[in-house]
């Protein structure tokens, strides 16, 4: 062939790709320096990774062995009730999850469902050395756990925590952990959403949503940014079988700041901020009676008469939108932006009241105890025998979670799993309405209607979440 033809028939190949689809950006080449086959994430990880460390836990629980002969009508016919009802053993459990040095003095956070219940936690850093960790607080709301190790005064790498507001959807993190145990891993990806506050995982429901590879061991690990700082826990995956499939979660890292400056400050658990109302989803049919651009942000269907928002001039079916010029979605937007707030500062409220948008500045305080809470264990022959029970009050609501219950008197604990309260189907975080048809707003008045039943027994009606529940049971 000519060297014309060669020409030629070069020149023909390079223009039908460039009018393949008419972009000649398309076109694969290699990289056209050393330093651009050279980019990698490894300055990020190096920095990052010795501030991740693993979690192993382990727990001591009772397993009852039941006797195969328990059901076998032959021994029941002989035994009767005299047959043995099976033995308890010990059994040892193990797990492990993922954490993250956020102060060099050996201050770690992770998932609290990573460590809840452990009798001994093992930290493991990155450089393999093992240290007995010591559970400093819990918060069950957010699902946080903050734990130390003993440094001995050596100063340890940690991450730097970054203003989880700052990130947007789109936006390269990496999330590092140990899944399924095999040892310190990273991956990948982008944020996928944000304000993800419908999954019911914890009471602060509010998610930093990513496609970067998390699994069964990653829990508590970091998810961090491009600048090497950290912008969530991480806390979920969405999974059919147990596995990644490119959807997890994370819990932002301004929800982390706030058990960590509560931690610093000496307290031993998180007092969040008490503004005394309650509210619902803002539907289409309500966007529209109510005259909104959209449908979004929290409608006020409750307020505590001696809230800070009663003194603010908030009224039921004002409608808020935004919380310190951040916008609202739905009520777990709102309560996660209060819940990252301070004691003691303001916030300025976004309203829609009557078809106008208003500003509406309000005091936060910390919940108080009021009434007091009266903690008492009920004992005698009834069926509330072996909880503990306790007042509602604005602390008590929010320590727990209750939203909507002004007075009420709340179930706590059982003293143990084979208390006449628990036989009765009695359980923590129920409200106590009314026993024998009498209602029961204090500990005091459930005492005392305790104290009589008629001849069929006991009538006790009780709140479950959004079920309200009857048990009859006999003298």
């Amino acid at each position: 062939m000519k060297k014309t033809s060669i020409f030629a028939f070069v020149v023909m190949v390079i223009v039908s790709l460039f009018l393949s689809d008419g972009r000649a950006e398309n076109i694969k080449v290699p990289p056209s320096s050393t330093n651009q086959a050279k980019l990698s994430y490894a300055p990020v990880v190096k920095n990052a990774a010795p501030a991740v460390v693993n979690i192993y836990t382990r727990k001591v629980v009772q397993q009852r062995v039941v006797s195969p002969f328990l059901d076998d009508p032959f021994f029941q016919h002989f035994f009767g009730k005299s047959l043995p009802q099976g033995l308890s053993r010990k059994r040892l459990e193990q797990s492990l999850g993922s954490g993250v040095i956020v102060r060099s003095d050996g201050l770690i956070v992770t998932s609290n469902h990573v460590i809840a219940g452990a009798d001994q936690i093992t930290v493991v850093l990155s450089d393999r050395r093992e240290f007995e960790a010591t559970l400093v607080t819990t918060d069950d709301r957010s699902d946080l756990a903050v734990l130390h190790i003993d440094t001995k005064g050596e100063s340890l790498p940690f991450l730097q925590l970054k203003d989880s507001d700052e990130i947007e959807v789109g936006d390269l993190v990496l999330a590092i952990g140990n899944p399924f145990g095999v040892g310190q891993t990273v991956t990948n990806g982008i944020v996928s959403a944000l304000a993800r506050t419908s999954l019911d995982i914890n009471d602060l429901n509010y998610f930093i949503q990513t496609d970067a590879a998390i699994n069964p061991g990653n829990s508590g690990g970091a998810l961090v940014s491009m600048d090497g700082k950290l912008v969530g826990i991480n806390s979920a995956i969405y999974s059919r079988d147990g596995g990644n499939m490119g959807i997890g979660f994370a819990i932002p890292s301004n929800m982390v700041r706030t058990i960590i400056a509560a931690v610093s400050s000496g307290k031993k658990s998180v007092v969040r901020p008490w503004i005394g109302i309650n509210g619902q989803d803002v539907t289409a049919e309500v966007a529209t009676s109510l005259n909104l651009a959209r449908p979004s942000g929290m409608l006020i269907n409750e307020i505590h008469q001696a809230s800070p928002a009663k003194k603010a001039g908030l009224k039921a079916g004002d409608v808020i939108v935004g919380v310190n010029g951040k916008s609202i979605e739905d009520p777990a937007a709102f309560r996660y932006r209060i819940a990252t707030l301070a004691v003691g500062s303001d916030a300025v409220l976004d309203v829609q009241r009557g078809g106008k948008s208003e500003k509406v500045s309000i005091k936060l305080i910390a919940p108080p105890e009021d009434p007091p809470r009266d903690e008492t264990t009920v004992k005698g022959r009834n069926p509330l025998a072996g909880a503990v029970i306790a007042n509602l009050s604005p602390a008590v609501n929010e320590e727990y979670g209750i939203r909507g219950v002004e007075r009420g008197v709340i179930v706590l604990k059982l003293i143990a799993n084979d208390a006449p309260a628990a036989g009765v189907g009695i359980q923590p975080g129920d409200i106590v309405l009314k026993i024998n048809n009498t209602e029961t707003a204090t500990v005091r008045e459930v005492m005392s209607a305790l104290k009589g039943s008629d001849i069929n027994g006991w009538r006790v009606t009780i709140r479950r979440g959004d079920n309200v529940i009857n048990f009859m049971v006999g003298r």
